[in-house]
C-alpha cells in the first residue's frame, strides 16, 4: 500500500458534484499519479485515492446515474 500526503491539499469542490449541498465531493488537484477525493461535509475524515483511471470510472458511472447519488 502506498501513502499519500494530503495534508496541504488545496481542496475544490468537484464540478461533478451536487449543487444544492447534498451530494459534495472535494478532489485535490496537483497529484500526477492519483486523484484524492474526499466528502466536503466531513473534511477531516477519510479520504479516498484514486488512480487517475478509476476517477474517470466514477465520473462516468455517475452521470449515467448509476451510483444512485
Amino acid at each position: 500500500m502506498r501513502i499519500v500526503d494530503v495534508s496541504a491539499a488545496a481542496w475544490r469542490k468537484s464540478s461533478h458534484s451536487n449543487q444544492d449541498g447534498g451530494a459534495c465531493v472535494e478532489v485535490a488537484d496537483g497529484f500526477a499519479t492519483v486523484v484524492p477525493v474526499r466528502d466536503s461535509k466531513t473534511p477531516g475524515g477519510p479520504v479516498l485515492i484514486l488512480a487517475p483511471e478509476g476517477w474517470t470510472s466514477f465520473v462516468a458511472a455517475v452521470k449515467r446515474g448509476e451510483l444512485g447519488i
